[in-house]
């Protein structure tokens, strides 16, 4: 085979393969698919339960010795007043809650409502107060003890939110309070120029209260549906009283003389922890088609 031959025959045979490379299909790998991440969202109903702790607050009290005659004088009137601090509620309370949030960019709007039982308890001692010689009786001293305890409450409130990362919320809130609030009284009285003349008196009143509730908090969601919060509120609900009717003594057989009447602000501050789970937030799986 001469030279020209060759090369024509090695010319031909590169045309031949190109052509038929050419006709084989195509073949390419298919691109990965990558699902979106899902966008976190506030939005949407809650349950949850919390635990915490009552303390503090303004629990004045104001109290009225009323004295009805006729010991020895048949004067009537107001024997002695006074007032003081009622004793700071205190006791570990626990509940659950309900709620819901609508997320608008950062804004997050919501509405709560929670019942609590709770152990809160006060007391403090009265007097002793002296008499009124005014009213033309002997002189005597008056003491007692007055107690206040909160069973249960619950509020009904507002929440105003601000994301500061998409899982990490901060808020104001704000509503209604109510609950029962219980008070005692024990009072007595002297007078120490009789013998066997003291007179005593006990009794308890249990009111439902409706006030308010204000305060803050903060809630981070460490999974699609569970989040932690920790609040604080400021709860008044209110003022309630108890009045009792002194027993007279056998020195002293006439009707009764003293009807006292202390009234008391409900008032505390709560700083509780709370666990939440919410519904419907976790996206349906994506499915890859090809």
């Amino acid at each position: 085979m001469n030279l020209k031959t060759f090369a024509a025959a090695l010319t031909a045979a590169t045309i031949a393969g190109s052509a038929f490379a050419a006709d084989l299909p195509s073949r390419k790998v298919a691109p990965a698919y990558v699902a979106p991440v899902p966008v976190f969202t506030w939005t949407g109903f809650y349950v949850g339960v919390n635990v915490g702790y009552g303390f503090g607050g303004s629990n004045s009290l104001t109290g009225t010795d009323f004295y009805l005659g006729n010991y020895p004088a048949t004067v009537a009137g107001i024997n002695t007043g006074f007032n003081g601090g009622g004793g700071n509620l205190n006791g570990i309370l626990g509940g659950a809650q309900i709620g819901y949030n609508w997320q608008m960019n950062s804004l997050v709007l919501g509405l709560e409502a929670d019942i609590q039982g709770a152990g809160l308890k006060s007391s403090n001692a009265l007097g002793p107060f002296p008499g009124n010689p005014a009213l033309g009786f002997i002189p005597f001293f008056t003491a007692g003890a007055t107690s206040q305890k909160v069973d249960w409450f619950g509020t009904l409130r507002g929440r105003l939110g601000f994301t500061v990362t998409p899982t990490l919320l901060a808020y104001v809130t704000g509503g209604l309070a109510y609950g029962d609030v219980k008070n005692s009284l024990t009072y007595t009285a002297v007078f120490p120029t009789v013998a066997g003349a003291i007179f005593t008196g006990t009794n308890s009143t249990t009111s439902g209260r409706i006030g308010w509730t204000v305060g803050a908090g903060g809630e981070w969601a460490f999974s699609p549906n569970w989040s932690m919060k920790l609040e604080y509120l400021y709860t008044d609900l209110g003022n309630s009283s108890v009045g009792t009717v002194t027993a007279f003594g056998p020195a002293i057989p006439v009707q009764p003389l003293f009807a006292p009447v202390v009234s008391r602000r409900t008032a505390f501050h709560t700083v509780r922890a709370g666990l939440n789970y919410r519904f419907g937030w976790a996206p349906a799986p994506v499915v890859a088609k090809y």
